[in-house]
């Protein structure tokens, strides 16, 4: 585990929908001021969501509203030195770890959908992405039925499973499914020729080709496969630190800060590769940010 320093100091936004000073603490927020830590879950190859940088240091979009998160957190408990510790998790390991109160929340690429909502909840959405199909410009695939018989590679233990599957099942595609740890091993797996396409969320594949060795050797589809809410994920039944993460980022929603954080990681070249994503703020996300949100519907954000 490692020092986790905060990336904002934006934390006196939307201070209406937070626990009251005064009111007895429960939960996570409870456990947070008994171990006098909080323990933040990120993953490590989300470009630009949560990665290392060169110190081996999380950092990225969602770990700067994760930073937001913290700052409220010290604000509410009175505890400027408060010890922030990160773990780094994996689609498979960060509902154990949330569940099992390792970690108090998790920062990254994670869709709030209504499966997921029977053992988590999710903070109030903080981008909106599409999976869609990444391939080789030399072989390009445009959609699904072009994968029929071939080998496609995506991430264990993520949605993008389910829509391949179900996809596979109702086209009679006959496709091979390879499972990724992470978004390293996919890029390189689809990369090395072992699979005709890459399907994940796109801006998650964005950030894979920007950091890939010959960007312009790959595209991504146009047709979206689904659509998918992020949002913080929280432990169930706890609705004191929900609504203290919810009010921390609607702060950043209201001030407009949200724009100079998206701007930072999407349209501008980032560390330590200095490269650009070059992914301008979606409609989706624009709504989502104007009216927020924690709904899994996905239809609400098309």
């Amino acid at each position: 585990m490692k020092r986790y320093l905060p990336l904002l100091t934006v934390i006196t936004l939307g201070l209406s929908a937070l626990p009251v000073a005064g009111e007895e603490l429960n939960g996570t927020l409870k456990k947070i001021a008994d171990s006098g830590q909080i323990s933040v879950g990120h993953r490590d190859g989300a470009v630009p969501f949560s990665y290392y940088d060169d110190n081996q240091k999380p950092i990225g979009y969602a770990m700067d509203i994760c930073g937001a998160v913290v700052d409220a957190v010290k604000t509410r408990l009175n505890k400027p030195d408060l010890k922030v510790d990160t773990m780094a998790v994996t689609g498979a390991t960060r509902i154990p770890l949330l569940a099992n109160g390792t970690i108090d929340m998790e920062c990254g690429t994670t869709t709030n959908n209504a499966e997921r909502q029977k053992q988590v909840t999710f903070s109030t959405t903080y981008f909106v992405a599409a999976v869609r199909i990444m391939s080789k410009k030399s072989a390009p695939v445009a959609d699904m039925a072009e994968l029929k018989g071939k080998t496609v590679v995506t991430l264990s233990g993520t949605t993008s499973v389910k829509i391949i599957n179900e996809a596979n099942n109702a086209q009679h595609l006959g496709m091979r499914i390879l499972m990724a740890k992470d978004l390293g091993e996919g890029m390189l797996t689809l990369e090395t020729g072992r699979a005709a396409a890459f399907i994940f969320d796109d801006v998650s594949l964005a950030g894979a080709r920007a950091t890939a060795k010959s960007p312009d050797d790959y595209q991504i589809s146009d047709q979206p496969l689904s659509v998918e809410p992020y949002g913080i994920m929280l432990r169930r039944d706890d609705p004191q630190f929900k609504a203290l993460v919810n009010s921390a980022i609607e702060g950043l929603y209201k001030s407009g800060a949200i724009n100079a954080i998206y701007a930072k990681w999407f349209t501008q070249p980032i560390a330590p590769m200095n490269v650009n994503m070059n992914f301008p703020m979606s409609a989706q996300l624009t709504k989502a940010i104007a009216n927020p949100t924690d709904d899994p519907n996905p239809e609400l954000y098309r």
